[in-house]
């Protein structure tokens, strides 16, 4: 537990890969890294929330190693790695310790420039310095990376599934505690069920309700659900008020989990024939979500042509 800390993911966060909640074939792997002593370079790739930068930072304080946190949504360009990073991992550690560059949501870094460099970087300070990459979705990150590092995605296999969510139960369980938030045990369940196995999104759930001192029903009608219906209405009306106004108060949300509950639903609400196009439409949008510099444009835009483009009915 990390002292002082008022965000429960940084205050909570495991400090140990055996603290850390994780499949067990995924947990025998980083326990061997822990076990050899030698930090290697890692491509850590799954979905928002299943323990992936906290993996890399228990990995890092394990071995004992100096750590740079890079976020690439916000500084993934050529710039910081020619400055920031060449500085960090050209310098002697004072303490003799080996370095580690975490490059986070490296998914969002740019393919063209510090993709293709971070290549020579992983080579020229091979001797005192390891990178860790972690992203969403590994096939926005180039293949000469993937060869130079060990990848791990972080998959759940089914049989897994219950007693993970009963340790994630545990652990939250234990926080809520320690915090002095009562809580109703059924609300929790219902609660890790609706994410899982996002379990920051389920601390800051839980914390952001928490205010009221008691975990209890209003927590599940007020954790960010996605109103899709209503937005498939206001777009069979073709009322852009409404679909902007919508956009603005759902931005929050994950916009992946937007775009799979709009393909989801529109074998109900679309004409057949609007369908194959409606899929390009989305591909095409999903795709441009992870460089763009205003989210909630895009997803205005991708509503807007299918608002346009398509027939409801």
């Amino acid at each position: 537990m990390v002292e002082n800390e008022f965000l429960w993911v940084e205050k909570y966060r495991p400090q140990t890969i055996e603290d850390c909640i994780l499949p067990s074939e995924i947990k025998k792997t980083f326990r061997s890294i822990v076990d050899s002593g030698e930090m290697q370079n890692l491509l850590l790739s799954g979905g928002p929330g299943c323990g992936k930068t906290t993996v890399a930072k228990a990995l890092a304080n394990e071995l004992g190693c100096d750590v740079m946190l890079i976020n690439c949504s916000e500084s993934g360009n050529i710039d910081t790695l020619r400055t920031k990073i060449r500085d960090f991992a050209s310098t002697v550690s004072l303490s003799d310790n080996k370095k580690v560059v975490i490059l986070d949501e490296f998914d969002y870094s740019n393919p063209q420039s510090m993709q293709p460099a971070l290549r020579g970087f992983m080579e020229e300070f091979s001797k005192n310095c390891r990178f860790v990459l972690t992203c969403n979705y590994k096939n926005r990150i180039i293949e000469p990376l993937h060869s130079r590092c060990t990848v791990v995605e972080f998959k759940i296999p089914v049989k897994e599934k219950p007693p993970l969510a009963l340790k994630i139960l545990g652990r939250v369980q234990d926080i809520l505690n320690k915090e002095g938030v009562k809580f109703d045990q059924e609300i929790l369940v219902k609660l890790i069920m609706k994410h899982f196995p996002d379990i920051r999104r389920i601390l800051n759930e839980l914390q952001r309700y928490s205010v009221g001192g008691v975990i209890d029903v209003g927590i599940l009608s007020e954790s960010g659900e996605v109103g899709i219906t209503t937005l498939m209405s206001h777009l069979k009306e073709k009322d852009f008020t409404s679909v902007r106004k919508w956009v603005a108060e759902n931005i929050h949300n994950d916009q992946t989990i937007i775009f799979r509950k709009i393909y989801d639903s529109m074998y109900d609400r679309m004409t057949p024939q609007s369908i194959p196009g409606a899929v390009l439409v989305l591909a095409d949008y999903q795709y441009k979500a992870a460089f763009v510099a205003d989210p909630e444009i895009n997803l205005t835009a991708c509503l807007t042509t299918l608002m346009m483009e398509c027939d409801f009915k």
